[in-house]
């Protein structure tokens, strides 16, 4: 059977363009009254990362209108006929009982067109990950390696995203972010003689290892329960603990490398619940920042460039906005 495809992009959408394509169900916000009969609305996404809101306007039967709603789940796949508007100042989706809306199942649809995918080859980047491994002159933190990625957590880290927004928020996304940290690390270690490289390397490698449960891909990224209720950090620790027990990794390493993986966010306000207390720690945590920081900047200008004819545009985080040089 021939999959559906998408044919746009949210970021693409335009005032009075007409929608014949699939989105995802991001938020479902109930159904209301209104003078003609009942609608909807629910909040659609797409691998663009941008979000739009859809209106179904149904007729005077409310317990069709619900039906239809109750049928649409979250993370649900929808085929939608309609028209797109602009609604104080916001682009939205319209269509009425006369448009075409179904739940599509798994076999109908692409995953990618959901969730990005990196474009380099998983199996390529994951045997340098295997090499440094492999390197590793300390036995012991060879084999706590080894025994941590066995071959379901390897799967998994070759697809995982990083992140839900903001950074690698893509199929591989983990996988490049471990990457580029231990360069970072390798760069600083070459700087820096008398860091100890196993150590980087094991903490590089580790150190978002708690992603796996704290972020999990349907049709989009999403939290977990153990995610939200705990977090990266504390689950990585969890885990990386409970494996270096295992294999009875002595007591200083055990709490150097649980150290690395707790402080490299480097201060308490950014999650840490501790702040780097030595140098490979440090290092960790600039490389983590590097990583991170610098591919959010160049993925906003990729996706910011054809939105304005202006050389500045305006990046907004929690506390103030950052003018961003697109050109």
């Amino acid at each position: 059977m021939d999959k559906i495809t998408k044919t746009k992009l949210l970021n693409e959408y335009k005032d009075g363009d007409v929608v014949n394509d699939i989105f995802v169900v991001k938020i479902k916000k109930g159904v209301s009254d209104y003078t003609k009969g009942y609608y909807f609305s629910l909040i659609l996404t797409d691998s663009s990362g941008k979000s739009i809101e859809y209106r179904y306007w149904g007729g005077a039967d409310e317990n069709v209108v619900k039906e239809l709603y109750d049928s649409i789940k979250n993370d649900s796949v929808l085929l939608v006929n309609g028209s797109v508007s602009s609604y104080q100042g916001k682009l939205q989706i319209m269509s009425n009982e006369k448009h075409l809306i179904e739940v599509l199942k798994d076999e109908e649809y692409n995953q990618e067109d959901f969730i990005k995918r990196t474009e380099k080859d998983l199996e390529e980047l994951y045997k340098k990950v295997e090499n440094y491994i492999e390197n590793i002159k300390n036995e012991k933190l060879k084999l706590l390696l080894k025994n941590i990625f066995d071959d379901e957590i390897k799967q998994e880290f070759k697809k995982h995203p990083a992140a839900i927004s903001i950074h690698h928020n893509w199929i591989g996304g983990l996988l490049e972010h471990t990457l580029e940290v231990i360069r970072y690390c390798e760069v600083s270690k070459e700087i820096f003689p008398e860091l100890d490289e196993d150590l980087l390397i094991t903490g590089a490698i580790l150190h978002d290892i708690g992603k796996l449960e704290e972020m999990e891909m349907t049709t989009r990224i999403k939290g977990t329960n153990s995610g939200m209720f705990i977090g990266h950090i504390i689950l990585g620790s969890i885990f990386v603990s409970n494996k270096m027990k295992e294999i009875g990794l002595e007591e200083e390493l055990q709490d150097k490398i649980l150290h690395m993986i707790i402080s490299h966010h480097g201060k308490l306000e950014y999650g840490s619940a501790k702040e780097p207390m030595f140098p490979e720690a440090r290092v960790l945590y600039y490389a983590d920042e590097m990583s991170s920081k610098i591919a959010e900047m160049i993925n906003f200008v990729k996706d910011s460039k054809d939105e304005t004819e202006d050389d500045f545009m305006p990046k907004w985080n929690k506390n103030k906005p950052t003018n961003i040089f697109l050109r």
